[in-house]
């Protein structure tokens, strides 16, 4: 059943609207947040949808665990990075931020090297931590910005030296917020007394055990974007939080989803956002807890389908190397199957460097493995950066 708005209730018979709103509030499925929205107090109420929604995330993520579980190393390493870039090139995206493959591929070669000066690198390394289980402190204001300045300050600098945050911690002027055709739909807490006390507020309920993790993230992720403290970059740190708190609780691979499908699906965002920010809403939060979880529902499906769909190839192609020339000897055997995992699962294939390390063998021996490849017309060479990365060409081996 749909969930009518308060906002949209608001329109119609007053009483009603009244009743509507004491029933909500007072209900015993309302979950209460100590904040105000347009000064009315926050709550979401736990709807039937929404434990249908929970369940269904539960149900999958354990599904993408069971099939992650069944795949080789090489493929899940190389899958992960894949879904890393991804979701940089679309949480820029939303912003308005350009950026390719190529670029954040390259900078997370040059983190490899412990270099830190390419654009995004904050923002890639940040990303790239989130699957080595790195914790970051999520309890005070100067929490929120240490992860802001590592995370995108100096794209923002770069952009226009007028958005670094200039107050004690966050701003100190008045900013609007956009949707993605640049119409003014809200505009930030002010002063930054107000954004200060409001952070603390939102953070001492996303890190309270007592709630479900996936309402905490559902909530937070609305009130960083209504509390607006920086004057740019808040969508990719909300983001970001957003799929470092999903990693807590589900899948790491799933924090590389969200933007994903965010940007699929930006106008029940934006929609959502503007129904809680309306005054006439009351502070229900519920319609944003929906639209958030149904996000979450889609990347968990999205991700296991994607995850199906390449292990089901790997195993159609595993069948398929005995078929091949030299298949049937054991290194060649081998070379294949890795060759295979990785023009399944990575962004680029797999340097000679890889290779050698992972199946320890001198580049020698591997050369002339890789010849044979090559010389049954299967190899496949691209560039990344300076380095030579192979593949095997899949329209080829089906020919087998």
């Amino acid at each position: 059943m749909e969930y009518v708005t308060l906002s949209k209730l608001s329109y119609g018979d007053q009483a009603v609207y009244e009743q509507a709103y004491h029933d909500r509030f007072h209900s015993p499925y309302a979950q209460h947040v100590d904040i105000k929205i347009a000064d009315w107090p926050a709550f979401f109420l736990v709807t039937p949808e929404i434990c249908e929604h929970m369940l269904t995330i539960q149900k999958v993520d354990k599904s993408i665990w069971l099939l992650c579980g069944k795949l080789p190393g090489i493929a899940t390493k190389h899958f992960s990075r894949r879904c890393l870039i991804d979701e940089i090139i679309l949480t820029n995206g939303i912003e308005g931020v350009h950026s390719t493959r190529r670029e954040i591929d390259g900078v997370l070669a040059e983190l490899e090297r412990n270099h830190k000066q390419k654009r995004f690198a904050g923002l890639v390394q940040k990303y790239d931590m989130l699957l080595q289980g790195a914790e970051f402190p999520l309890s005070t204001c100067e929490d929120i910005r240490e992860i802001y300045d590592d995370l995108v300050l100096r794209e923002v600098s770069g952009s226009d030296p007028k958005n670094i945050p200039d107050g004690v911690i966050f701003r100190k002027e008045i900013v609007d917020v956009t949707d993605s055709s640049q119409k003014v739909v809200h505009q930030g807490l002010y002063p930054e007394e107000k954004i200060i006390d409001a952070m603390e507020k939102a953070l001492k309920y996303l890190g309270d055990p007592s709630a479900e993790l996936l309402y905490r993230v559902s909530v937070f992720h609305y009130l960083l974007g209504y509390i607006h403290p920086f004057y740019d970059g808040n969508g990719r740190l909300n983001r970001f939080i957003s799929s470092y708190m999903l990693g807590k609780e589900l899948h790491p691979l799933l924090g590389y989803r969200l933007s994903y499908t965010i940007k699929e699906n930006i106008t029940e965002y934006y929609k959502a956002y503007k129904t809680c920010n309306l005054p006439r809403n009351r502070g229900d939060l519920t319609p944003f807890v929906l639209m958030f979880l149904a996000v979450i529902e889609k990347s968990t499906r999205q991700l296991f389908s994607a995850l199906t769909s390449r292990l089901d190839a790997l195993n159609h192609y595993k069948e398929i190397i005995g078929r091949l020339p030299h298949g049937q000897e054991r290194d060649c055997s081998n070379l294949y199957y890795v060759l295979i995992q990785v023009e399944l699962f990575s962004e680029h294939g797999i340097t000679m460097k890889e290779l050698a390390k992972g199946r320890n063998l001198s580049p020698t021996t591997l050369r002339g493995q890789l010849k044979k490849v090559e010389d049954a017309g299967l190899l496949k060479v691209t560039l990344s950066g300076h380095a030579k990365c192979y593949g095997i060409d899949l329209d080829q081996l089906d020919k087998y």
